[in-house]
């Protein structure tokens, strides 16, 4: 097991430094310059000009990758142009409601999502299947901000029974946090139960027809047991992959949430810095993106190993 993870985190490795010189190279040859809306429409071109030397813009690339690097090197990831405070200090200050969205709907979602693939799944072709399935059909192709500003009419304008939009930290209460949070984290459950309670049903399909589940009925086993004891679990690593891959996706993906209902996290924080062409803080927020996509995928083969040990060979 210990030389499969160092394997796997070998190969880490220089995907993560290919993913960073990536970001680096598509900020700086997108169309636009930062220095230009740092100092406004009725700058000079010699005020531009010297807030791009300030900010070492006007180095080659090659020099401000290397600078870039080194900062890295010590635990630097760079400072706002616009802001001027550091980008790892607006990460932690946006961090928390984005984090809290990911493992609300993150927990919501497994809890709902493989207890209908399986019902799906054992259902097959009956009404519970054809139901769940349109279920999905729907969650799936319906736009996530339409699916929020349906939830927002419903629960909050009319039957008021949940805020509209806004964030409490846990730390003002829980009753407070949750009510602002329900909203949002159903809106994107209802869109990931669908993927994966289809990918489930699938899965699980691959398995109920193999000799050992017949074998298992034959033993006299309960149907429960057959369902979660034998056939989940045999099915579980391209639900695993699914879920892991959902877990990354909610992390970066919850821009259009958190701007439907208003929540300060690091969804618009990355919006704001295109906006702005706010160099360092998109490099810094992209490359803990992409740490975390490689975090999860190596937890993910970590799984497929703890579940099925022959992986490891």
């Amino acid at each position: 097991m210990l030389n499969y993870l160092a394997v796997r985190i070998g190969y880490a490795i220089p995907v993560a430094a290919l993913v960073g010189l990536m970001i680096f190279l598509l900020v700086r040859l997108t169309p636009g310059d930062p220095a230009a809306i740092l100092v406004g429409e009725n700058a000079t071109l010699a005020d531009i000009e010297a807030v791009r030397q300030s900010l070492g813009l006007d180095q080659p690339l090659l020099t401000q990758l290397v600078h870039w690097v080194g900062n890295l090197m010590h635990g630097d990831i760079g400072t706002s142009i616009i802001s001027q405070i550091p980008v790892s200090k607006l990460i932690a200050q946006r961090v928390d409601p984005s984090l809290s969205l990911t493992l609300i709907t993150f927990v919501m979602t497994t809890l709902l999502a493989i207890p209908l693939g399986v019902l799906a799944a054992w259902q097959h072709g009956r009404f519970a299947d054809r139901a769940i399935m349109v279920f999905s059909i729907i969650g799936f192709s319906v736009p996530v901000f339409v699916l929020g500003y349906v939830l927002i009419k419903i629960f909050a304008i009319d039957l008021r029974l949940l805020p509209v939009q806004g964030y409490k930290p846990i730390t003002d209460g829980f009753g407070p946090f949750i009510n602002r949070m329900i909203l949002p984290a159903l809106t994107l459950t209802l869109a990931f139960t669908a993927l994966i309670a289809r990918m489930t049903r699938t899965s699980m399909l691959s398995v109920l027809d193999e000799d050992y589940i017949r074998t298992a009925r034959a033993k006299g086993a309960g149907e429960s047991s057959v369902l979660f004891r034998h056939a989940l679990r045999n099915a579980f690593i391209p639900i695993i992959t699914i879920l892991g891959n959902s877990f990354a996706l909610l992390i970066g993906g919850v821009v259009v949430t958190e701007t439907v209902f208003n929540l300060p996290g690091i969804g618009r924080l990355t919006v704001e810095a295109i906006l702005a062409r706010d160099y360092p803080v998109i490099q810094g927020v992209v490359l803990m993106m992409s740490f975390i996509y490689l975090g999860i995928n190596l937890l993910i083969d970590l799984a497929y190993a703890f579940i099925d040990p022959r992986i490891r060979y």
